[in-house]
């Protein structure tokens, strides 16, 4: 065992404020959010997202937070600390490492994706693009198994670089300009975007309501969208956020510095729509979901686009932040859990860690070729697939139910204690008269999506 370092915090609020935003704002804002919002009706889904992010995902980042803060630990001793003696809730603790762990396992190699696509658009390898060579140069990438090895590599290279220089000198160092410098980047793209002719259709397309479009998927089913998009945007659940929590004072309230990070959050979600569709409708392409967004309709519609080479690096640039925010983030996570639970100093916890998590981040960027046979979900499905329904199906909303009943009932640190913690400092407070509905609504709540995801995945 190495000798315990003193507890570490953050220099400003701002760098909690950015850190947990940046741990917050993943790729999911970037590819995912717009899509499902031209799906759903455009602002009529939009309004709805933002309601459940009001009710789900407000008070469920505020227990994170107050678990961090309260025990001044990551999930790895929080609920140790917290718990009434005699009681399991530390066996959650386990839960919480896994779920970090499995998300970066997948999470490295998507970053990586993204570090190389930055790196194309540099060198000039989309310029004088055929229509359907988007797509061509994808699948090679995917097939490449040395390159996606390299790739993963270098992000996983770079987050843990980040956090050996520890939480002030590294983590809200480097994220601090990073997520200031995206920011930017985005409103950058967004103003371009919206000067292209024809790209004020897209912006109708993504921003006027269409209750037409909506209704034609199902009520249901835009609820649930909207739910789930809100819910699974600020990545709650697997004790990501409770580490921030720990390193901060308790000038602040909790409720309001939640209030700010997902702010952040819905900024860049929204922005992100601002850019993709003036794109492309003014290029007359039709946005799809996933993977094919990113990777190849927007680089065709660079390839096209006057001064396209430098918009379409600056926008993959973009994109190396938002992902690499996230890994700093959950690396910070994992390399705190160590140092809790073992008493290893930081240097020891990184170099332990940096063996883990190459060897468990290998087999997903094989799975598009060396082990493309492994198809876990069925036919077609891969080991990214796999590792994602296990984070964003199962530990996502499951963790966020523990986390809620915990900090609720009195079979956990129960809801005064909680909000004792919430509360202190200034700012906004939480409210004693939600007590009933934080907990005998929201977790029912919680349970819909996550039954819903499964009826959604298996039974569709």
């Amino acid at each position: 065992m190495g000798v315990m370092e003193e507890r570490e915090s953050f220099r400003s609020r701002l760098g909690f404020i950015l850190v947990s935003a940046g741990c917050a704002i993943g790729i999911g804002n970037v590819w995912r959010f717009p899509f499902i919002t031209g799906q759903y009706g455009g602002a009529a889904f939009v309004l709805l997202y933002l309601f459940f992010l009001v009710v789900l995902g407000w008070p469920v980042m505020t227990m994170e937070f107050a678990v961090g803060r309260g025990s001044g630990k990551s999930v790895g001793s929080a609920f140790k600390l917290l718990g009434p003696k005699g009681s399991r809730w530390h066996l959650f603790s386990w839960f919480g490492i896994a779920g970090n762990y499995l998300l970066m396992m997948y999470y490295t190699t998507v970053a990586g994706w993204m570090l190389q696509y930055a790196w194309k658009m540099l060198r000039g390898n989309f310029v004088g693009l055929q229509q359907g060579g988007a797509g061509q140069i994808f699948g090679a990438m995917l097939g490449d198994a040395t390159g996606q090895l390299f790739w993963m590599l270098v992000a996983t290279a770079v987050g843990l670089w980040v956090v050996s220089l520890g939480l002030e000198g590294g983590v809200e160092k480097i994220t601090k300009p990073m997520m200031l410098a995206l920011l930017v980047l985005m409103v950058l793209l967004a103003g371009h975007a919206l000067s292209l002719e024809g790209g004020i259709k897209g912006l109708e397309f993504y921003l006027v309501p269409d209750f037409d479009r909506a209704f034609k998927q199902g009520i249901w089913t835009v609820v649930y969208a909207a739910m789930g998009q809100a819910f699974f945007t600020l990545s709650l659940g697997i004790g990501a956020l409770t580490i921030f929590g720990s390193y901060i004072g308790r000038e602040k309230s909790l409720p309001g510095e939640s209030r700010t990070v997902i702010l952040l959050d819905t900024f860049v979600a929204l922005m992100s729509g601002l850019i993709i569709f003036p794109c492309c409708f003014a290029y007359g392409v039709t946005p799809d979901a996933g993977p094919s967004l990113i990777f190849i309709t927007l680089p065709e519609v660079f390839a096209r686009m006057i001064g396209g080479r430098i918009w379409g690096t600056l926008f993959f640039v973009f994109m190396c932040f938002a992902s690499m925010s996230t890994v700093i983030a959950v690396f910070e996570n994992i390399i705190a859990m160590t140092m809790d639970s073992a008493g290893w100093n930081r240097k020891k916890a990184v170099l332990i860690n940096a063996v883990l998590l190459v060897v468990l981040s290998i087999p997903c960027p094989l799975g598009y070729n060396v082990l493309s046979w492994v198809q876990p979900l069925g036919t077609g499905s891969t080991i990214l697939d796999f590792e994602d329904f296990l984070v964003s199906d199962n530990l996502l909303p499951l963790g966020s139910l523990i986390y809620v009943l915990f900090c609720c009932t009195r079979y956990g640190w129960g809801l005064d204690k909680f909000l004792q913690e919430a509360n202190a400092g200034e700012g906004e407070k939480m409210p004693a008269s939600l007590g009933g509905y934080l907990t005998y609504v929201l977790p029912w709540v919680i349970a819909i999506i996550l039954v819903a995801g499964y009826v959604n995945r298996f039974f569709k």
